[in-house]
């Protein structure tokens, strides 16, 4: 039996399955496309996806082939500097297209033994006290331990389950696309800065060898979301937003995308979870969407992870809907805040030149650049120490990073004293006996994710939050 069958081979699947296969798990992807996606909805990696990467020693993979770009807020169409003392060692942004991202994490799934298989189309999903099976279009059905649906917003296997998916629908409606353009370049670049003016909605973005990026407001909401748009529609929206056409031809690939915001009211059903855009929906202000995926699955793979291989303590597989559904949840409302900073109207007008004079103040900008990048995400784990919960930024060590110890996915007890001891789930955690000037803590201990699960110096006090977070000693 195949121990966890991933639906969707995205970013968030492709994530996921390399954190599965990490520690050993047997995983193959289903991805309903015979070909990888050409389409960029997703336009980089924010500062805790960047983190996330270097856990893992992908960032330099990314880095090759990829620029940083060091920008804060990017809220609501506001950009402002990058604040100052925002907590994290990785003060940027990665500029990679979605197509670029999927590669690179497919190349890693693959380097770890993931079995991917290509034009799977999921139709009925199934389970048991005993696993879960999933049978295909052409009739073929396999059978796992478990099963995660990263999907996308239409997700089959959310609607195999029957989890509600409550929220607004699209109001409003955006053309994305890349295509070329004969136009002169400096002409383009001064009819957009003049459109941006008074229309947020509206860009073209050069991409090399006369290729735009090009985003317009759309005539109204189609009835079938699911049917790209045409050239036509685009030279249709460019001539009433914008005066002219720009001579758009030979498009790479269109889409649309609207403002629906939604949330799946359960990430678990049993032997099923969901990830990504299968468990959450909402508009790509701010770039969030890829971002999110990502380390939806950063949270959920450990654990998966540690329920195949035998030892999770009780609630663990729960804890993943406790802590990434808030965190959805806060997207959702920052991207409905996004979108009426976005209007035309008057009043959405008065309210952006409101919120840019706020985020003059530093501290503004940090908090909000804070939401954007996710390294402001901190998990309840109840009363303790500032730094319970959170994410710990990579500190530098006498023998070196932090990040660089993480690389196995697995837990990690920074001790500076070397008095503390992990015997009983050293197969599960990493005792690193070492000091950092940046942490003003006696010790740490930390989960594979990289958030913080128990500060402190007591060995007892630290067994019982081993045994909480890392299941039962090994005998």
């Amino acid at each position: 039996m195949i121990d966890v069958t991933v639906v969707g081979g995205g970013p968030t699947g492709l994530m996921l399955a390399g954190e599965l296969r990490l520690h050993g798990v047997n995983v193959v992807v289903l991805e309903r496309l015979t070909e990888p996606t050409k389409e960029s909805r997703g336009q980089g990696l924010h500062a805790r996806s960047v983190e996330v990467m270097d856990q893992r020693g992908l960032l330099d993979r990314f880095l090759a082939v990829s620029e940083k770009f060091s920008v804060g807020g990017l809220f609501g169409g506001i950009v402002k500097p990058w604040p100052d003392r925002l907590d994290t060692a990785h003060p940027f942004g990665v500029q990679a297209s979605q197509p670029v991202t999927e590669r690179l994490l497919n190349e890693r799934a693959l380097e770890l033994g993931t079995e991917i298989r290509r034009g799977c189309e999921v139709t009925k999903v199934s389970q048991d006290a005993d696993g879960v099976t999933v049978e295909l279009a052409d009739g073929t059905q396999l059978r796992s331990r478990y099963l995660v649906g990263c999907d996308g917003g239409r997700s089959v296997v959310r609607k195999q389950l029957g989890v509600g998916f409550p929220g607004e629908p699209a109001t409003v409606e955006t053309l994305l696309g890349e295509m070329a353009a004969t136009e002169d370049p400096a002409t383009i670049a001064a009819v957009v800065e003049e459109v941006r003016r008074t229309q947020l909605r509206f860009g073209l973005i050069p991409q090399g060898d006369g290729m735009y990026r090009v985003t317009v407001p759309a005539a109204d909401v189609a009835e079938d979301r699911a049917t790209p748009p045409t050239l036509d529609d685009f030279k249709q929206q460019l001539l009433a937003t914008a005066g002219t056409d720009f001579g758009v031809h030979s498009p790479r690939w269109l889409s649309r995308f609207g403002d629906a915001t939604r949330q799946a009211e359960r990430y678990r059903v049993g032997r099923v979870f969901l990830a990504g855009d299968a468990a959450h929906i909402h508009p790509p202000t701010g770039g969030q969407g890829l971002n999110l995926g990502v380390q939806d699955a950063f949270n959920l793979g450990w654990k998966l992870a540690a329920a195949v291989n035998g030892w999770a303590p009780e609630g663990l597989l729960d804890s993943y809907h406790t802590e990434r559904h808030p965190v959805g949840a806060r997207v959702l409302d920052n991207t409905r805040a996004q979108i009426t900073l976005l209007g035309t109207d008057p009043g959405a007008t008065a309210l952006r030149e409101l919120f840019s004079k706020l985020m003059d103040f530093e501290e503004v900008n940090r908090y909000v650049t804070g939401i954007i990048t996710a390294v402001g995400v901190s998990y309840d784990f109840g009363e303790g120490h500032e730094l319970l919960g959170r994410r710990m930024r990579d500190v530098e060590l006498k023998q070196g990073r932090l990040y660089e110890l993480m690389y196995d996915g697995r837990g990690l007890l920074l001790d500076p004293t070397g008095s503390l001891s992990v015997k009983g789930w050293a197969d599960r955690v990493d005792h690193v006996v070492d000091f950092s000037e940046e942490l003003d803590v006696p010790a740490v201990l930390l989960r594979p994710d990289g958030h913080v699960a128990w500060v402190g110096e007591d060995q007892q006090d630290l067994l019982g939050h081993m045994s909480k977070w890392f299941g039962a000693a090994a005998s």
